[in-house]
């Protein structure tokens, strides 16, 4: 099973629609996905439809200062064929603060995932907008990170900021890789879209070649509880998620 974190600082650049598009293309295209949802207002799993997760979420297979009582896969909820979610939940809150008093506590997550990853071909972990011991967790079990942001300049400087903590992650995961920057909700009309664009092709970071536009449909998706490729497959964004999912797949190929 090879892992993917879905991070970034920052908040509202679409951390989750990239989780559930990129769960939802590489299920339909033969993988079999866990989602991981670390963010305790669980935008996953709502996005996603699960609504009933009352005692079976991450923060029971987590813990905070005590173990969880649950396996990781006793919260595990089947979402459609090859596609699976561990929902997320206001339990993470605790889990948050209670797991800096555990020892080996950025590894929690990744001993929890050990025990499922002969069933999975792919992990994707959305995690929470901060540097939070839930993120560490995240980073650490993670083999690669992609970090979507918006093309703006609050945006990008919470980016340089993610990296800098993503390096110093790297004692704790010395395998982890930047797999690439994610430009979200672009907009040719704005000019400061189009120059934040160049910086980012400038900065000498893993760029995607492909860039997700803006569009209402993807609020229309989450609030049907679908990924917008299964929603409006024929709509712009998911072509351009799915071209975002196929350079997914080609490192997956490449991995050993």
């Amino acid at each position: 099973m090879r892992t993917i974190a879905i991070a970034n600082h920052k908040g509202g650049v679409a951390k989750t629609t990239t989780a559930a598009n990129l769960g939802a293309i590489l299920a339909q295209d033969g993988y079999t996905v866990l989602l991981i949802d670390l963010d305790p207002q669980a935008s996953l799993t709502a996005a996603l439809g699960i609504t009933d997760i009352s005692g079976q979420t991450m923060a029971e297979v987590l813990g905070g200062a005590a173990p969880g009582i649950l396996a990781l896969h006793e919260a595990i909820v089947q979402l459609q064929d090859r596609l699976y979610i561990a929902p997320g939940g206001m339990g993470l809150v605790a889990s948050d603060l209670g797991l800096v008093q555990r020892p080996g506590r950025e590894n929690v997550l990744k001993r929890a995932l050990a025990s499922v990853q002969k069933n999975y071909d792919v992990c994707i972990i959305d995690c929470p907008p901060a540097l939070s011991i839930l993120t560490i967790n995240g980073l650490t079990a993670a083999d690669a990170v992609i970090c979507p942001t918006m093309p703006q300049a609050a945006d990008l400087r919470g980016l340089l900021s993610f990296i800098q903590s993503l390096d110093a992650v790297k004692p704790l995961n010395p395998d982890i890789n930047l797999l690439g920057v994610l430009i979200t909700q672009f907009d040719t009309r704005y000019n400061h879209h189009q120059e934040a664009k160049q910086l980012l092709e400038a900065s000498g970071l893993p760029l995607f070649n492909a860039v997700i536009g803006k569009t209402v449909r993807i609020s229309e998706s989450q609030g049907v509880g679908r990924a917008l490729v299964d929603y409006d497959p024929g709509n712009p964004r998911a072509a351009e998620y799915k071209l975002f999912a196929n350079e997914v797949k080609q490192w997956l190929t490449n991995q050993p």
